[in-house]
């Protein structure tokens, strides 16, 4: 197993993420194999897997009691236990917390409700990573509420040694993890974010890791490493050109070995739901192998036979020319999103502010008129439009 010094800790560069467990059916409700699920377990423990992710509602809440009592079996100094708190499903108002959306059933007066939860079902007295779930734009404004003091009391468990390492994970953008990074410069110690070699250039996440660890200074965890399974089936064309290249390596042995490439990666998440995946996971993990140059201008070719992206280059052109004041670039990078893969819409977009409505676009055609790609902004201004639209209904 490799492995990369944090701090005064060496941790296994591939973790065990136990948000898709294996599951059975049980009176007519999914719920984990605990069985087939402590075999997993067992498997990555003693094959030097010591980083083990879950959060507060993976599996419907019964996560964090599966992972605390599989590794309870083994010496509590001998692996490292990462949770989350779920303030991305959560909100503030008229002075009272409470949840949203699903969860909105639950009830909750302080952080300190669910975190004490959090530590019984885990059978453990702290948490050696703990996260703030999901910083991004549609969070931003709860974590940073001066009155709740998220981040404050997080840090008092900290400072009272229920937490070891603070860190969040963020499906946001580069600039909202920098803010949040820059309002709180010193507390936290690693981010978590989704980064493959297909959301390096759709998600924009190279630019997020270049924010987190090249501007910070901070380890980067990642999690969604082969895109939910995505990146192992691949298109027929794009896997014969793999194929041709390393004619006995798999799918999944080229979305690993792309991490090796770079220096801030701390940990890659899997979420590990066969006995096969995870044998073939930590077989992967076992030697430096990394990426040649040849073998990563194949996998931009691979991204680019794969998605159809509207060929926005930023340069911000448009912006000066838009009487609407629009962020266009910005809407762009959404929509390519959106049209490719199935979007994080509900977390990157805030549609109160003018500048992220595309509805707004009058059709005027300067931005067009100017734009070095000739992009026709406002027919794709009109088509995201109607997709908002649909979604809100």
């Amino acid at each position: 197993m490799l492995y990369k010094a944090f701090q005064d800790k060496q941790i296994s560069l591939l973790g065990m993420g136990n948000m898709r467990l294996p599951t059975k059916e049980v009176d007519g409700a999914n719920v984990i194999d605990w069985e087939k699920g402590k075999e997993i377990i067992d498997y990555a423990y003693k094959n030097g897997i010591n980083y083990f992710d879950t959060a507060f509602r993976y599996h419907g809440g019964e996560s964090e009691l599966f992972i605390g009592d599989a590794l309870s079996r083994y010496p509590r100094d001998t692996w490292y236990l990462a949770s989350k708190f779920p303030g991305h499903m959560m909100k503030y108002e008229d002075h009272k917390l409470g949840f949203k959306g699903y969860l909105s059933n639950f009830h909750c007066d302080a952080p300190s409700d669910i975190f004490g939860e959090q530590l019984e079902k885990c059978k453990v007295d702290h948490f050696d990573f703990y996260l703030l779930h999901n910083v991004c734009e549609s969070s931003f404004d709860f974590y940073t509420n001066e009155e709740l003091g998220v981040v404050e009391y997080f840090k008092q468990m900290k400072a009272e040694g229920k937490i070891t390492h603070l860190g969040f994970s963020s499906h946001g953008r580069a600039e909202t993890i920098d803010a949040f990074l820059t309002k709180y410069k010193g507390v936290f110690e690693f981010v978590q974010i989704q980064l493959n070699y297909l959301d390096a250039k759709l998600q924009d996440a190279m630019n997020k890791y270049k924010v987190i660890y090249e501007k910070h200074g901070i380890p980067v965890i990642v999690m969604e490493p082969v895109r939910g399974g995505r990146l192992i089936n691949l298109p027929e064309a794009s896997e014969k050109k793999l194929k041709a290249a390393a004619p006995e390596a798999t799918t999944a042995s080229w979305a690993f070995r792309y991490f090796q490439n770079l220096p801030g990666v701390m940990v890659v998440l899997s979420g590990m739901t066969a006995m096969e995946q995870i044998v073939e996971n930590v077989e992967l993990f076992s030697k430096e192998q990394p990426l040649s140059a040849a073998e990563l201008a194949l996998l931009d070719e691979i991204v680019d036979d794969m998605l159809k992206l509207v060929p926005c280059t930023g340069c911000r052109y448009c912006t000066e020319e838009c009487p609407m004041g629009l962020d266009i670039p910005k809407l762009i990078a959404l929509y390519n999103e959106e049209k490719n893969e199935g979007s994080m819409l509900a977390f990157n977009m805030d549609t109160g502010k003018e500048a992220e409505d595309p509805s707004r676009c009058v059709g005027c055609g300067a931005c067009s008129g100017i734009c070095p790609q000739n992009i026709d902004v406002p027919s794709i201004m009109q088509e995201f439009a109607s997709i908002l639209e649909s979604k809100k209904k």
